[in-house]
C-alpha cells in the first residue's frame, strides 16, 4: 500500500505499507468505509483476506461499504465457530463493564455487547443519558475517521439468536440488566440493539502475561491511540486502561464509546497552579460540561502494572500537560486536522 501525502507542492507517497500487522491496522480502524462501487464485492474481499487473513471475514464486507452483506457474513461467522468449537456465549474477559454487557467465546472472532438499562454502581458520570443516547455514541463513531486507534461499531437492530447459543448464567444475567433490549422468546432471544466488534485483549488483561518488552510496546501504543482519538476530535472522558485492548498485532485500539465527548468542547483545566495547602475549591470545580486535569490521567488509567505505570509516564509526559491538549484543541478550532500516525516511522520514504 502506498501512503500519499497532500502538500504545498502537490501529491507525494509519503510511506510504502507492506508487513501483514500494518495493512491490517489500516483497515480495521480507518474511515468507517471505503465506498467501494463493484459488483464483484465477495472477490475483493477474498482478495483483501488474502492480505489480512487474521482479519475476520465478515469484517472485510464492511470495509469497502457493504455493511448489510457484513451484518449477515458475521452472524454467520459467529454460527459456525460455535457449531465447530462446541463452545456457547459466556461473559467477556476482565472486569464487567459499567455501560455496556460483554458476551463472546474463545473461538469466536468477535466480541458482542448489549448496553444496560441502568449502569452498575460504579458509574461516575452523574445522570445516565439512556441506552439510546449511548447507542447513538457507538453510531457517530462508527461513521467518522476514526484515525486508526479506534474499532468500527457494527449495529444491529432487532436480531434474533438462537437461545442455546448463550450460556444460562450469561443470558440470565443479560435479561435482567438489559431487559429493555433483550427479551427471551421461546427458543429465541431478541435483541433489539446489538454491538458487534473485532474481537481484542482488555489492555489490563493483555499486562498480566506481556514480558517487558511488550509492556513498553503496548505503552508506547496507548499514547498513540489517546493523541489518534484527539486528532479525530474525540476525547475518551474515561481515560481507563480498562476502555482499551490490544489487536492482534499488538497495536492498541479504543472499544468502548459511552464516555466519548467532542475534544473541542473539554474544557482543559489544571490544578498545579495552586499553592501547596490551597483547600478551596478551585474555580473549574463549578464549572458545567466535561473538566479534564491531564496531570491526572496516569492515575486515572488505572494501571497496576509498575513498569506499564512508569513507561506510560516516560513516553507519554506530553499528554500529563495542558500545552498538548491545548494545542490540539486549538488545531481543531481553526478547522485544521492535527497529525495522525498511521503508520510506522520505518515504512516511510526517505526524501529523495
Amino acid at each position: 500500500m502506498l501512503a500519499l501525502l497532500n502538500g504545498p507542492e502537490g501529491i507525494t507517497v509519503d510511506a510504502l505499507v507492506h508487513e501483514t500487522a500494518d495493512v491490517h491496522n489500516l483497515f480495521s480502524s480507518t474511515l468507517a468505509n471505503f465506498h467501494v462501487t463493484t459488483r464483484l464485492y465477495y472477490q475483493t474481499c477474498v482478495f483483501l483476506h488474502s492480505i489480512m487473513p487474521l482479519r475476520p471475514f465478515g469484517h472485510q464486507y464492511s470495509t469497502i461499504g457493504y455493511n448489510h452483506v457484513g451484518k449477515v457474513a458475521m452472524l454467520n461467522e459467529i454460527a459456525e465457530q460455535m457449531r465447530a468449537s462446541g463452545q456457547r456465549f459466556t461473559r467477556s474477559p476482565g472486569e464487567p463493564g459499567t455501560v455496556a454487557l460483554g458476551f463472546t467465546f474463545d473461538a469466536c472472532s468477535y466480541h458482542l455487547k448489549v448496553i444496560r438499562d441502568t449502569p452498575t454502581k460504579a458509574y461516575k458520570w452523574g445522570r445516565f443519558p439512556g441506552v439510546a443516547a449511548v447507542l447513538e455514541k457507538y453510531r457517530a463513531v462508527h461513521e467518522i475517521n476514526r484515525a486508526g486507534s479506534m474499532l468500527d461499531a457494527v449495529m444491529y437492530y432487532n436480531v434474533q439468536l438462537e437461545r442455546d447459543m448463550f450460556d444460562a448464567e450469561l443470558l440470565d444475567s443479560i435479561c435482567t440488566a438489559a431487559a429493555g433490549s433483550v427479551q427471551c422468546e421461546g427458543s429465541g432471544v431478541l435483541m433489539r440493539s446489538l454491538i458487534v466488534q473485532m474481537k481484542i485483549i482488555p489492555v489490563p488483561v493483555y499486562l498480566e502475561t506481556a514480558d517487558p518488552q511488550q509492556v513498553e510496546a503496548t505503552m508506547i501504543s496507548l499514547g498513540k491511540c489517546i493523541r489518534n482519538n484527539a486528532a479525530a476530535n474525540i476525547f475518551n472522558k474515561d481515560l481507563d486502561s480498562r476502555n482499551y485492548g490490544v489487536g492482534r498485532y499488538g497495536q492498541v485500539f479504543l472499544f468502548d464509546y459511552d464516555a466519548v465527548e467532542r475534544l473541542t468542547e473539554v474544557k482543559i483545566r489544571t490544578n498545579l497552579d495552586r499553592e501547596p495547602g490551597e483547600d478551596c475549591a478551585p474555580a473549574w470545580f463549578f464549572e458545567d460540561g466535561v473538566v479534564f486535569l491531564p496531570e491526572e490521567l496516569e492515575v486515572g488509567m488505572n494501571l497496576r502494572n509498575a513498569q506499564a505505570r512508569r513507561c506510560f509516564r516516560r513516553v507519554n509526559a506530553d499528554l500529563l500537560g495542558t500545552a498538548y491538549w491545548e494545542g490540539v484543541q486549538r488545531t481543531l478550532l481553526e478547522g485544521e486536522v492535527p497529525e495522525l500516525s498511521m503508520y510506522p516511522q520505518d515504512c516511510r520514504l526517505a526524501a529523495g
